[in-house]
């Protein structure tokens, strides 16, 4: 069984600095509702100076929270992109993810980018939902179990 640990943090965007290097991500949902989510993601590294290869990954996710069930697959880009194209819902999120080293762990910090544009958020994954974690000077909330602040919430172009 597959099962996600992880603390999300709102970051303040004018504190955090990225660096050069990050990951693409396009993704959107088959189904989203508080008790489960069906994501699509196409991912392409960054810089894009070079030729670089798009990957892409099908997820189920169990109910919202600290913990929570998570199964990720990996899918052919093209079949990811078609299925983003013809069966996705509406609201696709395209955002860069920057991975980022505090006292020996790494917050994966997304920068969302067209209807999000300004929304910077922060998640970090845990061994175990008791581990502390040193929160660094550019968080400014944490938003674990809130479900305004998941993905596929901010998928969702009616809220």
């Amino acid at each position: 069984m597959g099962v996600e640990i992880e603390r999300k943090f709102l970051v303040d965007a004018a504190r955090f600095r990225p660096p050069t290097d990050g990951t693409e991500i396009r993704q959107g949902y088959l189904a989203r509702s508080p008790e489960r989510s069906v994501r699509v993601r196409v991912t392409r590294q960054l810089p894009a100076s070079g030729a670089s290869a798009e990957s892409a990954t099908l997820t189920i996710k169990g109910p919202d929270g600290l913990t929570r069930l998570e199964y990720e697959y990996p899918i052919p880009a093209t079949d990811a992109a078609e299925l983003l194209d013809r069966l996705a819902l509406p609201g696709e999120i395209k955002k860069v993810r920057y991975r980022v080293e505090v006292s020996g762990r790494t917050f994966e910090v997304d920068v969302y980018e067209d209807r999000h544009e300004g929304l910077v958020t922060a998640e970090i994954e845990l061994d175990s939902a008791e581990e502390d974690v040193v929160v660094p000077d550019w968080v400014t909330r944490e938003v674990t179990g809130d479900p305004a602040w998941t993905n596929a919430a901010l998928s969702d172009p009616y809220r």
